[in-house]
């Protein structure tokens, strides 16, 4: 038996996880000085190096503080841990100058200004008194302003802008809140604030506290202002006022698309909105994500333009995340202003986020009527986060961005050094090693030259902060995606050979799989329903079924294809769909249809034309496009201005009946697996001819198609003895259905796997890809 240690012992500690950039160093100082520990701590390119000497006692107490109490935006995902000789060292515990080499840590993403930082910003007394970058290590930007790690001032776009003493003061003392913190500054030596004004516009250019005001001004004059943040711009104006919301979405030709709305505080979203305790926390969250809400009915003195969400019973809100945001809607005493803001992203319509001052300029002229900016570079755009609460508490994140990138995913299976591009549409891109996947920023649809060289920019950007050399591109296996076309090129440029292509909705039940830990040695029943999908068959998938681990899959059912005329064209126009649905259902074009009234006499004729003879029809078994044809049907969109309005109004309008009563439009079953809506289409006209109000119909088909689901899992069961489920694909971000299928899957004895963190639609794509090609040992390539 070993005698206990009596005299000092020496502990080396190598902490890894997110632990850079959030106070772990200062914290570990407090901690070992208040202990009377010697050592230091220190930064390296593995996560941070400790090393304490002193009575066994106290060190074992230190160790067992450091896993107890870390530092707020800490996330430490291992501890190794070696006993080494006493040197005799005592009394003095240093902080290391970062060690500059080889390996990989973990940043965190930007968090929102914390409570004792705003306290400052609003104390007259305080020598941050209104200083619109204020900053600590528990709060603010780091992934926008970090270029390389590991992380450190010197590798941040703050290194232009050296501290003055009282700031590197602060920064060096470790009993202050700013010790050691990055993008630290004051008025006297950080950013500073600009307004300029539009041609025209009668406002006069100012700086600073000047800025801010002038630009409040504005706002409640009824103008738009482009905001620069600290992922990019937004383009804000006084959600109150029907004109300028009007113009808002004239100039960037929104069509009738929801905006989000930023609020001055938990309080005003409470009279616009109506919150469950779960939504209230991931609204004043760190993170900070938009949160779809349910509409207050009516509101409370405070109603919103009606152009800010047309037609929509939710409402996206955020709160403010940024000192010039609490300072936007003003400080007491200062000049009111508005107290909700629509807060949408600065680009034009199909664009990525502007990030540079002199683009904001140019791409955001004619839809600004100024430009509130700084001079603090954004390493890396980053859009707001958005998601929405379930009823059962837990969080489907729709877009992931701000507040979670670049925080890894831990994956259950190890992956080569890999890059995945993502799809076209919610284009975010993916790269792993080991057991770690890191998503980058949401960049939005490929079709833009400005978005293939954000997703270029993007893929540098996190390859520096996570080190990973990807000797692997993955790719969606469409062959006309600018995603796989800017695959190839990278592929080339890494010397990696050809991409491995992934079929689209293999990938997202790999998504599914991976979110929820398994290791894909026993397959999935994946429900994969979306919009569309490159088959295997060459048309357009989108109501699959499959049998799926991540080596491979099969098609076990799917929905029965019907022509997509004018193919993604088409997609605009959910009354053609509908007359499309009609056609393959053998079901006539009844004059006095909604879908057919739609419709002009010469566009039907053109549609039966094309429909006879096949012209530009390829066969689509998409659910997202049924569910655009019902909406039709139902007489709820006929015209579509932005992708899945159809089907998300068609949501809406289920909602509003969807405990009116039990009834499920029924579907069939083929022999080869077709999950056939013709029966649900008819039996949908049937109840339209008796009068049964569209929200009813939209409700009896959002239950028939929950019902189908379950219908065809059973036979899958049946069939191979599995029994998990994984919902994914962009149908099942709708509520209503996602809801209407966990229940009925669930009851049946069903393990269902529903998306949290990682978006259920393409935003979640590159995953997939990842885990598919990252694990494989043959890979299918061009």
């Amino acid at each position: 038996m070993t005698a206990p240690a009596t005299g000092p012992v020496r502990r080396r500690l190598t902490v890894r996880g997110t632990v850079q950039g959030v106070g772990f160093r200062p914290h570990v100082h407090r901690l070992a000085a208040g202990l009377s520990l010697a050592g230091f701590v220190g930064n390296t390119g593995d996560g941070v190096l400790i090393e304490v000497e002193g009575p066994a006692g106290e060190v074992d107490r230190f160790c067992a503080l450091l896993a107890e109490q870390p530092p707020p935006l800490a996330a430490v995902t291992a501890v190794a841990g070696e006993d080494l000789p006493a040197t005799g060292e005592s009394g003095t515990f240093t902080i290391r100058t970062t060690e500059r080499a080889p390996g990989r840590t973990q940043l965190p993403p930007d968090t929102a200004t914390c409570a004792d930082c705003l306290s400052e910003l609003s104390d007259p007394a305080d020598r941050r008194h209104r200083h619109p970058f204020i900053t600590c290590t528990h709060c603010g930007p780091r992934f926008t302003v970090a270029t390389a790690m590991p992380y450190d001032r010197a590798v941040t776009t703050m290194a232009g802008f050296p501290m003055c003493p009282p700031c590197a003061r602060e920064y060096g003392d470790p009993a202050d809140r700013r010790f050691h913190a990055q993008p630290v500054a004051c008025p006297d030596c950080g950013p500073g604030l600009t307004l300029t004004p539009a041609d025209g516009s009668g406002a006069r250019p100012a700086r600073d506290a000047e800025a801010v005001a002038a630009a409040r001004a504005l706002l409640a004059a009824g103008r738009i202002v482009a905001v620069k943040g600290v992922g990019g711009y937004h383009l804000a104006c006084d959600a109150t006022d029907a004109q300028a919301v009007g113009a808002l979405r004239d100039r960037k030709e929104r069509g009738g698309k929801a905006f989000a709305v930023m609020c001055a505080d938990l309080a005003t979203a409470e009279r616009i909105a109506l919150l469950s305790d779960a939504e209230r926390t991931a609204l004043t969250s760190a993170r900070r994500p938009i949160v779809l809400l349910r509409r207050r009915t009516p509101p409370d003195g405070l109603r919103l333009a009606e152009q800010v969400c047309p037609g929509s019973p939710h409402l996206g809100v955020l709160l403010p995340y940024t000192p010039v945001h609490t300072l936007l809607f003003g400080l007491p005493g200062d000049p009111p202003g508005p107290r909700v803001l629509v807060m949408t992203s600065g680009n034009r319509s199909g664009e990525p986020i502007v990030t540079d001052d002199s683009e904001a300029l140019t791409r955001l002229a004619g839809l600004a009527d100024a430009w509130l900016t700084h001079d603090r570079p954004i390493a890396s755009p980053c859009d707001d986060s958005l998601l929405r609460v379930r009823p059962d508490g837990t969080e489907q994140v729709v877009r992931r961005s701000r507040g979670y990138v670049p925080r890894p995913l831990r994956l259950p299976v190890p992956v080569r050094p890999t890059l995945a591009a993502g799809g076209d549409l919610k284009n975010v891109l993916c790269l792993g090693e080991g057991e770690h996947a890191w998503f980058g920023p949401h960049i939005g649809d490929m079709g833009e030259l400005a978005a293939l060289e954000a997703a270029d920019r993007a893929e540098r950007h996190l390859a520096r902060l996570t080190g990973v050399t990807p000797r692997l591109v993955a790719a969606d296996r469409h062959p006309g995606y600018h995603s796989t076309a800017r695959a190839r090129r990278s592929a080339s440029r890494l010397g990696a050979g050809a991409p491995v292509l992934v079929q689209h909705h293999h990938a997202h039940v790999a998504s599914a799989m991976a979110e929820h830990g398994l290791d894909g040695t026993t397959p999935v029943i994946g429900v994969a329903f979306d919009g569309t999908g490159y088959g295997d068959d060459r048309t357009v998938w989108g109501g699959e079924i499959l049998l799926a681990d991540y080596t491979g899959y099969r098609r076990f059912a799917h929905l029965t294809p019907a022509p997509l005329p004018g193919g993604d064209a088409g997609v605009a126009n959910p009354c053609r769909l509908a007359l499309a649905r009609l056609w393959a259902a053998g079901l006539p074009w009844t004059p006095s249809l909604p879908s057919v009234m739609a419709c002009s006499d010469v566009e039907k004729a053109v549609l039966r034309r094309q429909l006879e003879r096949q012209a530009a029809c390829v066969p689509t078994s998409s659910m997202g496009r049924l569910f655009d044809a019902v909406s039709s049907l139902v007489g709820v969109c006929h015209r579509a201005g932005y992708e899945a309005q159809a089907a998300m109004e068609l949501e809406a309008a289920a909602l509003e009946a969807a405990g009116d009563d039990a009834v499920a439009h029924p579907f069939g079953y083929g022999t080869r697996g077709e999950i056939d809506p013709a029966p649900a289409l008819a039996a949908l006209l049937a109840d339209q001819s008796r009068g049964t109000p569209a929200a009813v119909l939209a409700a009896r088909f959002h239950r028939g198609v929950a019902r189908a689901v379950t219908e065809i899992c059973r036979r899958a069961r049946t069939a191979t003895g599995l029994t998990t489920v994984a919902l994914t694909g962009g149908v099942f971000v709708n509520a209503l259905l996602e809801e209407e299928c966990t229940a009925l899957l669930a009851r049946d004895g069903f393990t269902v796997l529903r998306h949290g963190e990682v978006p259920p639609n393409d935003g979640g794509l590159a995953l997939g890809q990842l885990m598919v090609a990252g694990t494989a040992t043959n890979h299918e390539t061009e």
